[in-house]
């Protein structure tokens, strides 16, 4: 099993900047891929960003440029640097782990950009 813990959601003024942290554990040894998903009041889950275990990334077309995933392996934490904020970013951002085609979710962590 895989355990994930999201931190660093707040408040924040459009223009600004949050960094969202996802520390991973348990078997992470089959842990293939590494994303971040965010749901907004009343609308369904969608994709952010992924980082695979050989370093390939993607993003969604609405957060190319503004926002970075990356990892730090030994602390087992992957990291969504998110600038230039909007109000639409507002939602709850979860992080997600792919343990071979088991998918495991965080707890999410409540971002909300204010104009």
């Amino acid at each position: 099993q895989v355990q994930l813990v999201e931190s660093g959601g707040g408040l924040v003024q459009a223009g600004g900047s949050l960094r969202l942290s996802c520390a991973a554990s348990g078997r992470l040894s089959r842990v293939n891929l590494m994303s971040w998903f965010r749901q907004a009041a009343g609308k369904q889950r969608e994709f952010v960003a992924e980082i695979t275990r050989d370093g390939r990334i993607d993003y969604a077309d609405s957060v190319k440029g503004r926002f970075t995933i990356s990892r730090d392996n030994a602390k087992s934490t992957v990291y969504l640097q998110m600038n230039r904020l909007k109000p639409e970013d507002t939602a709850v951002y979860y992080c997600n782990a792919m343990y071979g085609s088991i998918s495991y979710w965080g707890q999410g962590t409540q971002v909300t950009v204010s104009s």
